[in-house]
């Protein structure tokens, strides 16, 4: 039996795939292992998953030479805003290759990106059912927005020019409102982004008194950096965050996970400063119009009362003259009643005294004596009890007319 050597082997292998798989075949698997080298070649594997498990049930080394990768990449991270990284479900049209060296490969010749956007939609729908499960999908966007959101925390990477943007933009507003930002600084892009904003968010929830509401912006990165803000756990973060979280990545695709969830998502950091202005701009021209109601309401009032002031003056002299008019006529009547009072007062007491007068008559001593009375005196006092007197004491009977003088003798 004539044997094979190893490369002979591996050789026979290769034109037999050569020859049952001659065309490009399209393939649906998940991205791992991403690499570049110098050259610009590509290099990564294909997996599968077991649906259930999640254990591998198919795995192949693939291979993007430079020419091909380097329209490929952009390309498709342009259509779908996700980088071109491992972790990521890709639909690839490839060749099936054998080196008798290296062995099974396959080498990627086209891409495309709507099986990949279809499958970040999945993703996207199923953490939103799952925050709508859990009963939190909506609020943050249940939250209020403080009448005057003048105190912002930022989180944002410190050189991004959206940054300065949003900032510029807040500080040179056309009315001149204060605005007082403080930046919790984040990676924007890359695999840490769930993990640093997280971070700031912690932060700033240790010093949630000093805020109105927070702003997530990004602005001037690449398309292709935004898979970080579709993640369940920034999302649940965010969703439950107890201050009103605004969101200005800067891009015009659908909106991330981040933005679903958040209280109010604008395109770019500079439409989040329009964002705040305005609705600071909503509190002063409410405050004006109340103002100036309140200023009609003064004027009106002061008017009214100017004419009730005018009438009331206008009214006061012939009102004074009925005063004076009555009170004469009171003090008419009055002097009449008391003249009247007076005279019968007065009528009334000389009638007592006239009979007075009649009793003192008829109790005088005069009108007792005429009457057969007498009165007997001893030294001038009058005697009314016979112990007064003694034997031969003189006394003296008082008649009506004439006197006569008498010796006691005996006044037992």
């Amino acid at each position: 039996m004539e044997a094979l050597s190893l490369y002979g082997l591996n050789a026979l292998v290769r034109r037999s795939l050569e020859q049952c798989l001659p065309d490009a075949y399209w393939v649906q698997a998940e991205l791992s292992d991403v690499r570049t080298n110098s050259t610009g070649h590509c290099y990564l594997e294909f997996v599968q998953k077991d649906t259930r498990s999640n254990n591998l049930i198919a795995k192949a080394r693939g291979t993007i030479w430079s020419n091909v990768f380097r329209l490929l990449k952009p390309y498709f991270e342009e259509a779908t805003g996700q980088a071109f990284v491992s972790g990521i479900k890709v639909l690839v049209q490839v060749t099936v290759n054998f080196h008798e060296l290296y062995g099974y490969s396959l080498t990627v010749q086209d891409i495309d990106p709507t099986y990949t956007l279809g499958d970040m939609a999945r993703r996207r729908r199923e953490i939103l059912k799952q925050l709508e499960e859990e009963g939190v999908l909506t609020l943050n966007k249940e939250l209020e927005i403080p009448r005057l959101p003048q105190r912002i925390a930022v989180i944002s990477s410190s050189t991004a020019a959206g940054y300065g943007d949003f900032c510029h933009q807040l500080q040179h507003n056309p009315r001149g409102f204060y605005f007082y930002t403080e930046l919790f600084p984040a990676l924007m892009q890359g695999e840490r982004v769930e993990d640093s904003i997280l971070s700031a968010l912690d932060k700033i929830n240790s010093r949630l008194d000093d805020f109105d509401a927070v702003v997530i912006i990004r602005g001037g990165g690449a398309t292709s950096d935004l898979s970080g803000f579709d993640t369940y756990l920034l999302a649940a973060a965010c969703a439950q965050f107890p201050l009103p979280i605004i969101t200005g990545i800067g891009h015009e695709r659908d909106d991330t996970v981040l933005d679903s969830i958040a209280h109010t998502r604008v395109k770019t950091p500079t439409a989040a400063a329009e964002f705040l202005i305005d609705c600071m701009n909503d509190a002063a021209d409410e405050l004006e119009l109340l103002a100036n109601r309140l200023n009609e309401s003064v004027r009106s009032l002061l008017a009214q009362e100017s004419r009730k002031l005018a009438a009331y003056k206008n009214r006061i002299p012939s009102a004074a003259y009925r005063r004076v008019s009555d009170a004469k006529l009171a003090l008419l009547t009055a002097r009449k009643d008391i003249a009247q009072a007076v005279t019968v007062s007065l009528s009334r007491h000389r009638h007592r005294l006239e009979l007075l007068q009649q009793r003192l008559t008829d109790a005088s001593p005069e009108k007792q004596l005429a009457r057969g009375y007498s009165i007997t005196l001893k030294d001038g006092k009058v005697v009314k009890d016979f112990t007064q007197v003694q034997e031969g004491d003189k006394i003296v009977t008082r008649l009506h007319h004439g006197e006569v003088v008498s010796i006691i003798e005996d006044n037992t």
